[in-house]
């Protein structure tokens, strides 16, 4: 199968192996061409959002108004700081120069002179990769007011690297906007949504960093080649990252719609001892986790994995064989979540952290059962009352992973004494567990 996003080919970061390769040509194809014929060659492919919502990347690109008296930009999403999300580093050390033709690409498309490519602050090592593709696309012409010359065309952007500064908020679109102003990274309500009212109150269009690479190989093989690959509603190859209990772990390319067994055994080399699988969660640790006995004949695209009852997220698999202590992992997932909560929505403030109580409590070993539907019940609490998806991030993995493995929690508190309501209220507020273990 032929790999789209990172392909198979020795020092292919570097821009004289790129060149070799077509490097480019995209680009210039595309400048030839009116930007609503780019963009509804996008359109036609079904290029889909790889950052987790799965939205059509032309339709969202069409958002952008036409004419405007204000500057536009773009915003490329590289904050990647989903625990079980590790494929958009793949391309930034293996892969930097197609992302940045891509960039140009969609600013062509869009309109814009000016881009921002937002990469992950604790991800050092690939900041200073993608700067130095960065500063060779630049020097040889390719980024740039040189472009005009290169391309023969009067079309020119600017791309910046902008460093996060260690905030998984700063993911969210808006917040990711708001960091990129100096400003601290609180999501914004929407509507006026990114197209209307981004940066600096100008016409803004984000995309991921995955979604944009995918755009060169599209304007030079055509929307016909890309749309044949993988499910028709979802297609194109996805990355992959596999880890938790498997042999292999690692980033894996891959037509949408391969089934999900196929990844962990035929691609990950399976569980370590042959183990059983408890748990797979499909597409990063906010996404809503399937039982070992569910995962048979569940496809990794969008559409498939909705009708399993879970969603395609940022293709991250976190497997997790039949030893696993759910309860622990639950509490880590929670603790991340209450962690990163920028506390701007008071459900999600303080909701957040009622969950990484309870759970810690589970772990002490402390719990009843009447807490798995508190549990729940927090969790319904936070959902769709927040500004941004970090309210659901955080209430899906407690909400299905309680209901889905009720049987397997009854057993983890089954000896533990249900409390009467008025003593599980102060025990909430004044929780056993010392501050010390709740913090680390």
């Amino acid at each position: 199968m032929e790999k789209i996003v990172l392909p198979d080919i020795k020092d292919f970061h570097k821009l004289e192996v790129y060149l070799q390769h077509g490097g480019y040509s995209a680009a210039k194809k595309a400048f030839e061409q009116s930007p609503d014929d780019v963009i509804d060659q996008v359109k036609r492919s079904g290029l889909r959002g790889r950052g987790g919502a799965a939205f059509l990347t032309g339709l969202k690109w069409s958002f952008m108004p036409k004419t405007t008296d204000k500057p536009k930009y773009l915003c490329v999403n590289g904050d990647e700081s989903e625990p079980g999300s590790f494929k958009d580093r793949q391309i930034f050390e293996y892969n930097p120069h197609q992302l940045i033709e891509g960039t140009i690409i969609t600013c062509y498309a869009i309109g814009a002179k000016v881009a921002y490519i937002y990469i992950r602050g604790e991800y050092h090592k690939w900041i200073k990769l993608m700067q130095k593709a960065l500063d060779d696309a630049y020097a040889a012409g390719y980024v740039g007011e040189k472009m005009k010359e290169k391309f023969g065309t009067d079309f020119y952007c600017d791309i910046y690297i902008h460093k996060g500064a260690g905030a998984y908020i700063c993911g969210e679109e808006s917040a990711l906007m708001n960091s990129i102003e100096g400003k601290r990274g609180y999501p914004r309500v929407k509507p006026p949504f990114p197209a209307q009212n981004g940066l600096w109150g100008c016409p803004t269009t984000i995309n991921n960093v995955e979604t944009i690479t995918n755009v060169p190989p599209i304007i030079n093989k055509g929307w016909e080649w890309f749309g044949s690959i993988g499910e028709p509603k979802h297609p194109g190859t996805i990355l992959f990252g596999v880890s938790g209990h498997v042999n292999k772990p690692g980033v894996y390319e891959l037509p949408s719609g391969t089934l999900l067994t196929d990844i962990i055994y035929n691609y990950a080399g399976g569980v370590p001892g042959n183990k059983k699988i408890l748990c797979v969660i499909p597409g990063g640790s906010s996404m809503p986790p399937l039982r070992g006995d569910q995962i048979e004949g569940v496809k990794m695209d969008a559409e498939s994995l909705k009708a399993a009852g879970s969603a395609i997220g940022t293709g991250g698999i976190m497997v997790m064989d039949e030893d696993t202590d759910l309860v622990k992992v639950l509490a880590r997932i929670a603790h991340f979540y209450h962690h990163e909560s920028c506390g701007q929505c008071t459900p999600c403030r303080e909701g957040t952290g009622w969950l990484e109580k309870i759970l810690k409590r589970l772990v002490a070993g402390k719990g009843s059962v009447s807490d798995l539907d508190l549990l729940i019940t927090v969790a319904n609490q936070i959902e769709g009352n927040t500004i941004c998806a970090l309210g659901e991030a955080a209430a899906w993995p407690v909400k299905f992973m309680v209901e889905r493995f009720r049987d397997y929690f009854e057993q983890r508190v089954s000896k533990e004494i249900s409390l009467p309501v008025a003593n599980k209220v102060h025990s909430m507020r004044h929780t056993e567990i010392p501050v010390e273990e709740i913090k680390h």
